[in-house]
């Protein structure tokens, strides 16, 4: 994993706005129908190349395929794996429990979406099929990067087994913990496979924090930071014997435009992120709702063996920040880590998290990696005592 050894590096998260004949390619497969795999192919390699060349043009240091191959960032995994079947009926967040008003709004927004609430259930001994797929995908971003040299590194992303617990909810083990062990055991074929190709891998695992609000609402805070705990452990399981300095693992608070009131303070949660055998973090900080939380680096000091992805844009509004204000932020963040090395400026979270439903419009996505860079530079410039560019 590379540092920002002579100025401030760039990432993002990982999806990126797929195209209209993509999106309804991977839509229409998800929900069953017959997809031409040629076509579908093409469609794929098509949007990488475009989203790669995109990232490069904004100036993004590590990139990657923008997960223009999947038709959501952890809903894929029954299409991997054996053992699913039926509905899950996974409960919405208590935004939208509480906030009846914003599911209207969302249906109105996004009247055709890929599978959320109602991904299949284990209902079945989980088994890993065929590393074929990863292969192909890693494979697809690898050519479209290399040729030119698109990224000085770069990354692809899969779910950790924590969020697939709790998305496709188990209807066959005796008990979640049970559930997660098998998922760690079968996931680690897709994370081998991804560290095998040279691409860093990044764990998504958006149930450290916004599974507070889900899945885990009822329990008081001790015994969610001890479920927590459980479902790092089944990180370091999986991605045991992987040199934790090629995995990287993202947290968020759900990737939604909603009010986040329910949403666990990153005080709580920090010290279980550093028990995880990575060597980066990723966490959500442009949010509103979860500007003010650098402090908790200062209470609890990020390990010496960890860099920082803090989220210096917002991945839910179509505002494009101003430089100024990224370059804000990330000098908060080195302030907060201590270490201008081991900051690395990145999003919040990804921009299309699921297919057809993309809070940002293509234009000011590529805008907003463009000002990261911007913003980037102006950091430096100030941090290592130079003039901007």
């Amino acid at each position: 994993m590379i540092l920002s050894r002579d100025r401030i590096l760039t990432t993002h998260v990982g999806s990126l706005p797929r195209n209209d004949t993509l999106s309804d390619l991977l839509v229409r497969r998800e929900e069953g129908e017959a997809v031409d795999p040629a076509t579908l192919a093409e469609e794929m390699d098509r949007a990488v190349r475009h989203v790669v060349e995109k990232q490069a043009e904004a100036g993004i240091d590590i990139g990657n395929d923008g997960e223009q191959q999947r038709v959501g960032f952890q809903t894929y995994i029954p299409r991997r794996m054996s053992g699913f079947a039926g509905e899950s009926q996974r409960r919405r967040g208590r935004d939208y429990e509480e906030f009846p008003a914003l599911v209207e709004t969302l249906m109105r927004r996004f009247p055709k979406r890929s599978k959320m609430q109602n991904a299949p259930e284990a209902q079945h001994e989980v088994r890993y099929l065929d590393t074929a797929p990863i292969v192909q995908e890693t494979g697809r971003v690898v050519r479209a990067a290399q040729p030119g040299g698109a990224f000085a590194e770069c990354f692809m992303t899969a779910p950790s087994p924590g969020i697939i617990s709790t998305t496709m909810l188990n209807a066959y083990y005796a008990s979640h913990d049970a559930y997660l062990t098998a998922l760690s055991r079968e996931m680690r074929h897709e994370y081998r496979a991804i560290h095998q190709s040279g691409l860093l891998l990044q764990i998504d695992s958006p149930d450290l924090a916004m599974d507070r609000a889900m899945f885990y609402r009822d329990l008081p805070d001790a015994q969610f930071v001890k479920r927590c705990e459980r479902h790092v452990a089944a990180i370091n399981e999986a991605i045991d014997g992987i040199p934790r300095e090629r995995v990287r693992l993202h947290c968020c608070w759900g990737n939604w435009d909603g009010p986040h009131i329910y949403d666990v303070a990153l005080d709580l949660i920090l010290p279980v992120l550093y028990q995880a055998n990575v060597g980066a973090l990723s966490i959500e900080m442009a949010n509103p709702r979860h500007q003010h939380e650098y402090q908790a680096f200062r209470r609890h000091p990020l390990p010496d063996h960890m860099a920082l992805l803090p989220g210096t844009i917002d991945t839910t509004t179509n505002i494009v920040e101003h430089p100024e204000v990224v370059a804000r932020r990330i000098q908060e963040a080195v302030a907060a880590v201590g270490d201008r090395e081991r900051v690395i400026a990145s999003a919040d979270c990804g921009f299309g998290t699921f297919t057809n439903r993309e809070w940002v419009i293509e234009a000011a996505v590529w805008l907003k990696l463009k000002t990261l860079r911007q913003g980037a530079d102006i950091a430096s410039a100030r941090l290592w005592g130079r003039k901007a560019s």
